[in-house]
């Protein structure tokens, strides 16, 4: 190999390789630190340098989800976009579904909770949430009555006692002496007061990504449906857009010095390996397995079967968001670096990527569409509590971080094949139009040359 593709294959991939050698060094580093048991302070200072990673990547991610979303949604019209929307749709539901099925027959076999919670080392706290209220927060989430909150607040339906006295103790009927005497037990038992639990609206400290993607989908749609009274906008959130992919790419020079301090620190932070033993390693075992085979066999064996395509050199383009994934176990964070390998590394269409990857990362929820669904029946196998298949099928919720960034990118693959007409379509279209405005500004540039030519005519006629 000579001396210049030494240096194309290093500016290729040089990014990759920095990453995962940090990986490997923050593995190493973070294991022969555990002897030395830093405190909490000592644990915080030395990940300080992974935190400021992960504050730089959430600093970009409203601004890029946004500005992707209405301008991919801008570059479509509305007939693309809902077919678009469609397939992603029933895309991200086969997934989950696939997520889930893949967990409950992990957890079936392995059976991870056998044996009773009296060999558990410790219990969780397990909190009550209504699925009405669990909904209804979602809706309103959707519709955020401030932009700005929604930045930084999401809405979450809180619970509170209220007492509440029986109807005989409100109504006071006065009754003999002889009659109290009798059923005395069972008018105290009336008269008591009662407690019920309350919905009470409140927030909580995070990102409300559902409500922004939503107004953002809509502004787009908007946008594009304007034509040109909408092209100020529309050339506004893509000069945004493109400059916080150039300040991603700023980032993306810091992000193995940040994944190896970020990793290093968790494997300081673990607790003891001996006292998460027994069930809970196998319950850990179960999970790890279950979220591999997801994302190694059955999200590559969808994406053959539609795209007709090798999925594992698409995976290969894009080894750095699913490292930086695995480093900051946030999907949203790594969303500005997901971006750069589908579009930089792997080629995708920028309509598909800015349209597919946001949506995506609020509710595409693989990973822990597994993990949950596996959590919720090693918690009944614990119990020694037996469910039928009925409430098997129940079971299901959301994210693994980097499964969910395969996933997503997969996703984005497989609907830019499906979409491929479509955007072809549009393409020709975009030509077409080009071709017509040119052939309206020719007349007035045949007019402008043919008067040089009379010019230059008289000028030889009076010499």
């Amino acid at each position: 190999m000579s001396t210049d593709d030494m240096r194309k294959f290093m500016k290729n991939n040089g990014f990759v390789l920095f990453t995962v050698v940090a990986v490997i060094i923050g593995i190493i580093l973070g294991f022969c630190l555990r002897e030395y048991q830093m405190d909490f302070r000592q644990i915080k200072y030395f990940s300080f340098p992974g935190e400021l990673l992960m504050r730089m990547l959430q600093m970009l991610v409203m601004p890029l989800i946004i500005s992707s979303l209405v301008t991919g949604m801008a570059a479509l019209d509305s007939k693309a976009s809902g077919k678009m929307g469609l397939r992603a749709v029933i895309y991200y539901t086969t997934t989950t579904v696939l997520a889930v099925i893949t967990g409950i027959i992990m957890v079936l076999i392995i059976h991870p909770g056998g044996g009773g919670k009296e060999k558990m080392h410790r219990e969780g706290k397990i909190e009550k949430v209504h699925s009405a209220d669990a909904f209804m927060d979602l809706v309103r989430n959707m519709f955020p009555p401030n932009l700005v909150e929604a930045c930084f607040k999401q809405f979450k339906t809180n619970y509170g006692i209220r007492k509440v006295k029986p109807i005989l103790a409100q109504n006071e009927t006065v009754i003999s002496d002889s009659v109290i005497n009798n059923v005395s037990q069972a008018m105290n038992l009336l008269l008591e007061v009662t407690e019920e639990l309350v919905p009470i609206p409140g927030s909580v400290n995070a990102v409300n990504a559902l409500g922004l993607v939503v107004f953002s989908m809509s502004f787009g749609l908007v946008i594009g449906n304007m034509k040109e009274d909408g092209a100020i906008l529309r050339d506004f959130f893509n000069c945004l857009n493109e400059a916080i992919m150039q300040l991603v790419s700023v980032s993306m020079w810091y992000a193995p010095v940040g994944i190896l301090f970020l990793i290093a620190g968790k494997i300081v932070e673990m607790e003891d390996m001996t006292v998460v033993g027994g069930q809970l390693g196998m319950y850990t075992i179960t999970v790890i397995v279950g979220l591999l085979i997801h994302a190694l066999i059955v999200l590559p064996l969808l994406y053959f079967f539609i795209t007709h395509k090798n999925p594992f050199v698409f995976i290969g383009g894009l080894v750095q968001a699913l490292v930086t994934a695995l480093g900051t176990s946030s999907s949203s964070a790594t969303l500005p670096i997901t971006f750069r390998c589908l579009e930089d590394k792997i080629g995708l269409d920028k309509r598909i990527t800015r349209f597919v990857l946001p949506v995506g990362a609020t509710i595409n929820m693989d990973g822990t569409a597994l993990y949950e669904a596996l959590a919720a029946i090693f918690i009944a196998q614990v119990n020694n509590f037996e469910l039928n298949f009925g409430q098997i099928l129940t079971i299901r919720d959301r994210l693994r971080t980097t499964t969910n960034v395969l996933g997503d990118s997969l996703g984005a693959g497989i609907i830019e094949h499906l979409s491929r007409h479509e955007l072809q379509k549009m393409d020709a279209e975009a030509g077409k139009f080009v071709i017509e405005e040119n052939k309206m500004k020719k007349p007035y540039q045949l007019i402008c040359q043919d008067n040089e030519n009379e010019k230059s005519i008289d000028s030889e006629t009076k010499m």
